[in-house]
């Protein structure tokens, strides 16, 4: 949660937050009306587009538990051609550059260049799966109220999940061109478990060169390149996944340990792992699969939203790694079955 200092200032904040909860409550469950849906799908379909088609500059605070980190994206669309530039303003410096799909990591600490093919528009504000249409077969959608955000007047949307597999979203988009300016995740009771938010933004014309890199001289660093293609898992199958959640990627990666902080001369430690992902549009729940190790302790965490379970499987060992309570990803670890043919 956000740590603030409690004055009879912030007494009234945390009071207005309180009866926001209970009213977004109240008006979740009193939602599931045919028009409200509708006008809720509709702007999840603009909140999509604005992300692709939009040019944007702006610094956003994500938010997990205590822990603050702040970032500024930069994205530029000329005719069919995205460019794109996110910075990492807290602790180690990142630059990662996306022209289309092609993105390259800039780690100025161990002068490394990682490069990679993006599968998915995964990096805030794109809502990169979400199939409105279907989404109200596990959440009740509905339209919130207004407000400002980043100084700019939105339109909030609910969407309350319908059972206790997976969160609620509340989202805030700008009401003139649709673009998602914070997005919050909030458990069964309504309390926030982590959010993302614009703190300035513009929106409109930016110049192509505020995507490129701020560092121009890279000669003698070290590149890599990672490895990741598409695989068939056969034999490898899941009996209890969430309602709704489908799967949309089958990949086999190379996983380096601390990718991008190996000191120059020292190779870094590779190792393969496959990776299925499957997702109901919102939230994404991921099986890794490798080689059992020998002295890996079965268990589970909780970071923000995120649950992540590891097991022993045969000769494999999983983690399991889901934006979804913790529940979910338990009974998608305790359903997990491989069969050789």
């Amino acid at each position: 949660m956000i740590f603030m200092r409690q004055t009879p200032g912030l007494s009234k904040f945390f009071a207005f937050v309180l009866s926001s909860f209970i009213a977004f409550s109240v008006q979740a469950q009193a939602a599931d009306s045919p028009v409200d849906k509708r006008e809720a799908q509709a702007w999840l379909k603009n909140i999509q587009a604005a992300a692709v088609r939009l040019s944007y500059s702006g610094t956003f605070v994500y938010q997990q538990g205590e822990q603050f980190r702040t970032s500024r994206i930069t994205h530029v669309k000329i005719g069919k051609n995205e460019y794109e530039k996110l910075e990492v303003l807290d602790g180690k410096p990142r630059e990662y550059i996306r022209t289309n799909d092609e993105i390259i990591c800039y780690v100025p600490d161990s002068k490394t260049l990682l490069v990679e093919k993006r599968v998915t528009p995964e990096v805030f504000p794109a809502l990169p799966n979400a199939n409105p249409a279907r989404l109200g077969d596990h959440y009740r959608l509905s339209k919130g109220g207004t407000g400002r955000v980043a100084g700019y007047p939105t339109q909030a949307i609910l969407l309350t999940p319908r059972d206790n597999l997976r969160y609620g979203y509340r989202l805030w988009a700008e009401q003139k061109s649709g673009l998602l300016l914070r997005a919050q995740t909030l458990n069964e009771k309504g309390e926030i478990v982590e959010q993302i938010s614009f703190t300035q933004i513009e929106i409109g014309k930016i110049d192509r060169k505020r995507t490129r890199s701020s560092i121009s001289n890279t000669q003698g660093w070290h590149i890599e390149r990672a490895a990741m293609e598409t695989a068939t898992l056969s034999g490898w199958s899941v009996q209890a996944m969430p309602p709704g959640f489908r799967k949309i990627r089958e990949v086999k990666r190379l996983v380096t340990n601390g990718a991008g902080s190996a000191r120059p001369g020292h190779a870094a430690q590779s190792r393969e792992m496959a990776q299925l992902v499957y997702s109901d549009g919102l939230a994404a729940i991921s099986i890794f699969i490798e080689p059992a190790g020998a002295s890996r302790a079965e268990g589970t965490m909780q970071q923000g939203a995120m649950n992540i379970a590891g097991k022993r499987h045969g000769d494999f060992w999983l983690t399991i790694v889901g934006e979804v309570p913790a529940v979910a990803v338990k009974q998608v670890a305790n359903s997990i079955e491989f069969k050789t043919r």
